[in-house]
């Protein structure tokens, strides 16, 4: 059986994307910052007939909490096979370029990029005994910087420069992953879940956590022929090909 791990997996997006797995045939680890979280959302599955599941304790911004969790997983397997970072935070209300402070940019950066950089670089060799590894990068339209420049694009009626410089990063990042592992068995993309109705949004938006999920999770089971070191934003753009970064 395939395995895979899940970051901020408790509720919302990464919850969908957990049941999916399982249903495409995963054992999955669901990461969430808070045991008891993780514990609840495990028995709401397993109420569900999913029980191919455990939660793990994974804070993606404290590297103790991933160097933890990568011990407590690498006792129950020697092998992932896929790797889907979605935890994020969209940080303060108000941003601004002029006025949100490096702390405030600090806070969001640690769980949106270095939050991923933490868990990808603990898990990957894991992920490189499989034969067929994975990882997606759970990213938005947002941070598309052929959009933005367009300074007078509706798309953007409010701008959150902190969150969205995070999520360009965490693009950059992964191209740059990519590109390292372009001659292995990997692929790793970035995927655009949507405007979707979480938590995250204040329950608004156009699409749901399953139309999310199965935006991410289908990036998660492309075949060798598929892509890699792309960003993918299919509620926009449904040919992936005219995509901006």
């Amino acid at each position: 059986m395939k395995s895979a791990i899940v970051t901020g997996a408790n509720k919302g997006i990464g919850f969908e994307i957990v049941k999916q797995l399982v249903q495409n045939g995963f054992f999955v680890y669901l990461g969430s910052r808070d045991i008891n979280n993780g514990v609840s959302a495990v028995e709401k599955l397993k109420a569900e007939g999913i029980s191919n599941v455990e939660a793990i304790v994974l804070d993606v911004s404290n590297q103790a909490s991933v160097d933890n969790a990568r011990k407590v997983i690498g006792a129950k397997t020697s092998v992932l096979d896929v790797l889907i970072n979605n935890a994020g935070i969209s940080g303060e209300w108000e941003q601004s370029a002029l006025l949100s402070t490096a702390d405030h940019y600090l806070s969001v950066y640690n769980t949106n990029l270095l939050g991923v950089v933490r868990v990808t670089q603990a898990f990957i060799d894991l992920l490189k005994v499989a034969p067929e590894p994975r990882i997606v990068n759970v990213s938005t339209s947002m941070a598309s910087l052929s959009l933005a420049a367009n300074l007078d694009n509706s798309t953007f009626p409010k701008r959150y420069v902190i969150y969205q410089s995070s999520k360009s990063a965490l693009n950059m990042y992964t191209v740059n992953l990519a590109f390292e592992l372009k001659d292995t068995p990997f692929k790793v993309n970035a995927v655009c879940p949507g405007y979707t109705q979480t938590d995250f949004t204040g329950h608004q938006g156009t699409s749901t956590p399953l139309q999310a999920a199965q935006r991410i999770v289908k990036y998660a089971l492309i075949d060798q022929d598929g892509p890699t070191g792309k960003f993918f934003s299919e509620e926009y753009f449904p040919e992936p090909e005219t995509c901006p970064w």
